[in-house]
């Protein structure tokens, strides 16, 4: 009998001894998970600095190449510090309501180098959210290429980040009304895409058109560039999605698999149809139909399959084809390099099917399962709430914002003689190239 009392503390005790380690295993550092989201932050600025740049670079004009460039670089450069001062405490800083995120984290106060987001550094996982605001308003550049001052630009791309993607990013991310409700997003179809694509949208009908659009033909100057470009975005791609399992795991290996499937169908339903109406597909086709798959599977790529990736890429290849030539051909939008057809309308129609091919009972096409209380139903009704709100919200005060900096800046439209003579020299009085 006492024997057996002993035995009984010294195991009470021993477990004791062993529960704290146990309680705490969460709070410890991951040194894989770590090493993983250091590299997906390198990949998702690799998307910006240099991909997107050299992707938008090439797609316009000689003329205006150098100011392209100028404009993605000088958005990371802005976004990035707006990020240190209020963006990360307004997006993941201890929410104030579900729509704030407050300012208890202005200047990364309390962040140190102990401080842990999950198993990760806290500096790691803000550092990895800080790529995602700044290629957002990046995309943007494609809207206005060839036609914007570059102060009206720079103002509007602060503002826009500050009062538009900041929110929405908590709003999903950072514990707000959305996620809560359980919006599928895992790597920015709203938050990114969506936010993006209709703030090109509402930039091009305030803009107006490029000088000649649909008159005479606006080619690309550098296909080579814009390749080159596309394939850094191809790559990055893996981190910013698989990176969005904020893990080393089986999650994050799905998401980098499903990711290259879709982007390799959009690529290919392009070409199709292409090759179908014209009789020759084109390289501009090809890699803006991969760029259309990876905004489409964006969303999902948390939470579909392999065979479910596949048919993301093809609706995103489909539908983004046909979203671009109506824009351009039939209500005469000049969204110059596509920003609203291929992010904002993939990014609406990943979210939207990220609620159907979650679920579990589609056979080969099944994905992860609905969270516990969902279903297809009510799940899909949450993503339609996402993208409409989102829509909504980042289509007014894109809007506003604009005329603020119109008032701002005099205009936010160089003159017909400067967008003749070329952003390059009027901007920064300097060329993109010297022959």
């Amino acid at each position: 009998m006492i024997t057996s009392i002993l035995r009984t503390k010294y195991f009470a005790a021993a477990l004791l001894f062993f529960l704290p380690s146990v309680a705490s295993a969460q709070d410890v550092l991951n040194s894989a998970n770590t090493a993983w989201i250091l590299t997906s932050t390198a990949l998702v600025l690799f998307m910006t600095l240099p991909g997107l740049a050299l992707f938008y670079g090439g797609l316009v004009r000689t003329r205006n190449v150098l100011s392209v460039l100028m404009q993605c670089f000088s958005i990371a450069v802005v976004v990035s510090i707006l990020w240190l001062v209020v963006g990360y405490s307004i997006a993941f800083g201890p929410s104030e309501s579900a729509y704030w995120g407050g300012l208890s984290k202005m200047m990364f106060n309390g962040v140190v180098v102990d401080s842990l987001s999950g198993d990760i550094p806290e500096t790691v996982f803000a550092s990895f959210q800080m790529t995602f605001a700044i290629i957002t308003p990046a995309l943007i550049v494609g809207a206005f290429a060839e036609r914007i001052k570059f102060s009206a630009m720079l103002l509007f791309s602060a503002l826009w980040t500050l009062i538009v993607y900041f929110p929405v990013a908590n709003w999903v991310w950072g514990g707000g009304w959305l996620g809560q409700m359980g919006l599928i997003d895992f790597a920015g179809g709203t938050v990114v895409h969506v936010t993006a694509g209709i703030g090109a949208l509402v930039f091009a009908l305030v803009i107006g058109q490029r000088e000649g659009f649909l008159t005479a033909p606006i080619m690309p100057h550098n296909l080579t560039m814009s390749f080159t470009g596309a394939g850094m975005l191809w790559v990055g791609w893996f981190g910013f999605n698989a990176g969005s399992a904020l893990a080393a795991d089986g999650s994050a290996g799905m998401a980098m698999f499903v990711t290259h499937i879709s982007a390799a169908t959009g690529a290919l339903t392009w070409m199709a149809i292409e090759w179908i109406k014209f009789g020759k597909p084109s390289g501009l086709g090809a890699i803006t139909g991969m760029v259309a798959g990876l905004a489409t599977i964006t969303p999902a790529s948390g939470s579909v399959g392999p065979a479910g990736a596949l048919l993301v890429g093809l609706s995103g290849g489909v539908v983004c084809y046909f979203a671009t030539t109506y824009l351009k051909q039939k209500i005469k939008i000049d969204d110059s390099l596509d920003v609203f057809p291929v992010h904002g309308v993939g990014g609406i129609i990943g979210t939207f099917l990220a609620g159907i091919l979650v679920s579990g009972d589609l056979g080969i096409f099944s994905g992860n399962g609905f969270a516990q209380g969902m279903t297809m139903g009510s799940q899909v009704m949450v993503q339609i709430i996402g993208i409409l709100s989102v829509a909504a919200y980042t289509g007014v005060l894109t809007f506003i914002i604009l005329k603020v900096v119109g008032a701002v800046t005099s205009g936010i439209r160089v003159t017909q003689e400067e967008e003749q003579m070329g952003l390059d020299i009027t901007d920064h009085d300097e060329r993109g190239y010297s022959l």
